[in-house]
């Protein structure tokens, strides 16, 4: 039997059929890694035979967290075609340009969204639109499997930016590869790995760090279908499922740090415990460091399949607030805005180069030209390397803003601001002064029964911070926007509570 490089899932279903390869938390269904096998292959075989889909054609899911989209994109890998998954969260208005894009062949949804998916597909004429079920049952045990390069694209993901033209990054099997050597190589994802997923899958955070890579050892994934800070602590410490592997972004551990079974959850059991997409502030770090359980920071993007950098456990504590350092065979540079190298230990921009980088965005070469100088990605985020070699991720270059001729970087003062212990959530943006040009504006969630005031917040900044760093107002509300990963969006927080 001829099985693919990439076909993971049928590899060792060959090897360990009677393994756990997922676990579907919503609806209790456990799978084999022969039953996934099975499932995937019954996929291929509805795209390849009912519908002539084959290599290049694009296949889009709509649907919450479910074992199932991981079925849908290894069907697509074994027949050639591009696997998408949409972001359930956007307006329909934003899934159509989507789906303009990419014009798939086909959509697979998930019964909760069966009539958004309906009108979405007659929107865009997509041919077939179909329930995972129907696409599980209707097709032969075992298609035509299509080989394929490294260079060949397995994935579509659209970024999640603000404003214009979505993005859609193009994510190769090569950078998928690479992926999965970062992760066994310095997170240790093993056939013994037990990963739970809390981030939505439409997202390289959710899919790849570390549900893919995990697939690719043959460890167990196990899926929420959404987060929830109780439950997931529930499974945390629940030692039938032994969870070994935990990724998410720092508004998913801080939320977990508040709820009340965190301080009786065991985290004995966690062999990785990993956070990134957003600078993470040290009062949260601190606070499962007190539980036992050290969070290994890291960084990467949907351009760079994402990993790109990491915090080895050992220098976890002692350079807490770093990235880490770069992966296996990543190039990594700090550039300032004059497109030259950054003096050692000043703020630049990073760019980043590998094999793991994508090489563009889909039929958009205007944006793609844009990213990318010789082959360099320019990420977007400010950065700083120590003296010892280890990269901090300082905030988005865009978030930056100049005061009294001064950069501040918000996530600086937004550290400060979760010391103080009245504090659950805050942000900060710049906003326009007439003598200064710009100043900052802290907009904060008081935790409940607290009666901290604008007074007490700048004290407390001004006690940690230079004079030109102080955010000049304070705006009290009940909860920070959030994207669909759990980050603070900043440009809704710059259009309610910007310049007014």
């Amino acid at each position: 039997m001829s099985i693919p490089y990439y076909d993971c899932i049928a590899h060792h279903a060959l090897r360990r059929p009677e393994s756990l390869a997922a676990t579907d938390l919503a609806s209790g269904q456990h799978y084999t890694y022969a039953a996934f096998d099975a499932r995937v292959s019954h996929m291929a075989g509805w795209f390849q035979g009912r519908t002539g889909i084959g290599s290049g054609d694009r296949i889009a899911v709509l649907a919450p967290n479910t074992v199932d989209t991981f079925a849908v994109q290894f069907a697509c890998g074994r027949i050639g075609a591009i696997f998408v998954p949409l972001n359930w969260r956007l307006a329909n208005a934003e899934l159509r340009a989507i789906l303009a894009d990419c014009a798939p062949s086909a959509m697979v949804f998930d019964p909760e969204f069966a009539a958004r998916a309906m009108e979405l597909s007659r929107d865009a004429g997509i041919e077939h639109t179909v329930s995972f079920d129907e696409v599980a049952k209707g097709g032969p045990d075992r298609p035509r499997p299509v080989p394929a390069t490294l260079d060949d694209i397995s994935t579509i993901l659209y970024t999640s930016g603000t404003t214009g033209r979505p993005k859609g990054a193009i994510v190769t099997h090569g950078m998928n590869f690479w992926n999965t050597v970062h992760s066994m190589q310095l997170a240790g994802v093993t056939r013994s790995t037990v990963f739970l997923g809390i981030l939505p899958l439409f997202h390289t955070g959710g899919l790849n760090v570390f549900a893919y890579p995990t697939f690719q050892a043959g460890g167990s994934v196990a899926i929420m279908r959404s987060f929830d800070p109780g439950e997931a602590l529930r499974l945390i410490g629940d030692p039938g499922i032994g969870v070994t592997h935990l990724f998410g972004v720092p508004a998913n551990y801080q939320f977990m740090a508040q709820h009340p079974r965190f301080a009786e959850t065991s985290m004995s059991g966690l062999v990785f415990a990993g956070v990134g997409g957003a600078p993470t502030p040290d009062a949260i770090l601190q606070t499962w460091q007190a539980r036992g359980a050290v969070l290994q920071q890291g960084y990467g993007m949907t351009e760079t399949s994402p990993l790109v950098l990491v915090l080895d456990r050992e220098d976890a504590v002692r350079k807490a607030g770093s990235a880490g350092k770069p992966v296996l065979n990543m190039e990594m540079r700090v550039v300032g805005d004059d497109g030259a190298d950054a003096p050692s230990g000043t703020i630049g921009e990073l760019w980043v180069k590998g094999p793991n980088i994508a090489k563009g965005y889909w039929k958009q070469p205007e944006a793609t030209a844009a990213a990318f100088t010789d082959g360099w990605l320019h990420t977007g985020d400010a950065a700083v390397v120590d003296a010892d070699g280890f990269y901090f991720i300082v905030d988005r270059w865009k978030d930056m803003y100049i005061s009294g001729g001064e950069n501040v970087y918000p996530a600086e003062v937004e550290n400060v601001l979760y010391e103080h212990k009245s504090i659950a959530e805050a942000s900060v943006i710049g906003i326009a002064d007439a003598r200064w040009g710009q100043v900052g504006r802290a907009v904060v969630v008081a935790k409940p029964g607290s009666t901290v005031t604008e007074d007490d917040i700048v004290a407390h900044c001004a006690a940690n911070l230079a004079r030109y760093k102080l955010p000049h107002s304070v705006v009290f509300i009940d909860a920070l926007p959030r994207n669909a990963t759990g980050k603070v969006h900043k440009p809704t927080l710059r259009a309610r509570y910007g310049d007014v």
